[in-house]
């Protein structure tokens, strides 16, 4: 019975963060592709890519997939 619980937490576990609206962007910074004195950035979970001022990181999710959703 023990085991059963388990594999009914861990699969609901797993179908929750397997979701792609639940991960949140990873931006990693890539001083090669920066221009206009502009920081390049591009998310390592989604791959969408922003350039912002110096200093400052992207804040929301600009995945090109979710476009318009929500």
């Amino acid at each position: 019975m023990v085991v059963v619980v388990g594999l009914i937490i861990a699969f609901v576990l797993v179908a929750i963060f397997a979701r792609r609206g639940v991960r949140m962007c990873r931006w990693r910074m890539d001083r090669t592709r920066d221009r206009d004195g502009l920081q390049f950035f591009r998310c390592a979970a989604c791959g969408a890519e922003v350039l912002v001022p110096p200093g400052k990181m992207p804040q929301d999710c600009r995945d090109p997939r979710r476009a318009g959703q929500g």
